[in-house]
């Protein structure tokens, strides 16, 4: 009965967010329920990192509170720069020749067979599929053709290679900086697009983050700001009168908005409506019933 009901949010906490509601799901019985047939408390799961002091979506607290990220970034132009360049060095180091000899030792014959797959494990590394043509041209193939594919496969593997930095920096703002919590560090941003002021603009910086947080200290750079970290609440009730839920949190409140089922009530809400109204637009353009005489 009542042991296992939750708290009215009047008495509980504001579905507004006024005072922090309780972490239980009002729909969540069974702890609160078992505790009380045990006399006690309701206990946090044990061996749960979410459970200790600190924890968030991410996991447990940090093992080392003073702890920091340093991210190395540059101009999107810098980097591309960067990367060509890389790839011309691996080619002058010996690419060619290695993919040649695993394409002569491990794959000849799956060519042979017709079933050469590039979707799955090694092939997936990337200068394996860009060479591809390249790598398997026929002997009698010209050397100005041989040399419009050798070009093909290192503007693509440049491409392939820029999509891949990409791909990284979006994880670290996907990872650190949007992910608000005690369990993320503070990350510093330190700019290396002009390497010739490396020990101004990186080396220095970082030396004088670190100095301070060894003593305990604020550094004076501050950290790249942490997207919506004052917005977020994750104790807020959210009240969905459509889907007849309530979500606990801003960030989950966010995801059930855009989430399939929601958005399909919404549609399903919004044709109802209308249906609605170009009734009643039909029925006003009707002419009234005339009074008998």
């Amino acid at each position: 009965g009542g042991a296992g009901a939750a708290p009215a949010p009047g008495r509980g906490g504001s579905r507004n967010g006024g005072h922090a509601p309780p972490q239980q799901h009002p729909q969540d019985c069974q702890e609160p329920a078992g505790a009380a047939a045990d006399g006690g408390a309701a206990q946090p799961a044990a061996g749960g990192a979410k459970g200790s002091g600190g924890g968030g979506g991410l996991g447990g607290p940090l093992r080392f509170p003073d702890a920091c990220i340093f991210w190395l970034h540059s101009s999107l132009e810098a980097l591309d720069k960067r990367l060509d360049s890389r790839v011309d060095e691996m080619l002058e180091t010996g690419l060619l020749e290695e993919l040649r000899g695993f394409h002569r030792r491990y794959n000849e014959r799956k060519l042979q067979e017709n079933s050469q797959d590039y979707q799955h494990g090694i092939f997936q590394s990337i200068g394996f599929k860009e060479f591809h043509e390249y790598l398997t041209a026929d002997a009698g193939v010209s050397e100005e053709e041989r040399a419009r594919l050798l070009s093909k496969g290192i503007e693509a593997l440049k491409q392939a290679t820029r999509r891949y930095a990409r791909k990284q920096n979006k994880w670290v703002r996907n990872r650190f900086l949007k992910r608000p919590g005690a369990n993320v560090p503070p990350v510093f941003g330190l700019d290396v697009t002009d390497v010739s002021c490396w020990e101004k603009t990186v080396l220095m910086p970082a030396l004088e983050v670190l100095e301070s947080l060894q003593k305990g200290e604020r550094p004076s750079m501050e950290p790249i700001r942490v997207q919506g970290e004052e917005q977020y609440n994750k104790r807020k009730w959210h009240d969905c009168e459509l889907c007849n839920r309530v979500i606990i949190g801003d960030l989950e409140w966010t995801a059930h908005l855009k989430s399939r089922n929601h958005q399909f009530l919404v549609k399903k809400k919004r044709r109802s409506e209308s249906a609605v109204d170009h009734q009643a637009s039909v029925s006003d353009r009707q002419p009234a019933p005339e009074c008998p005489s």
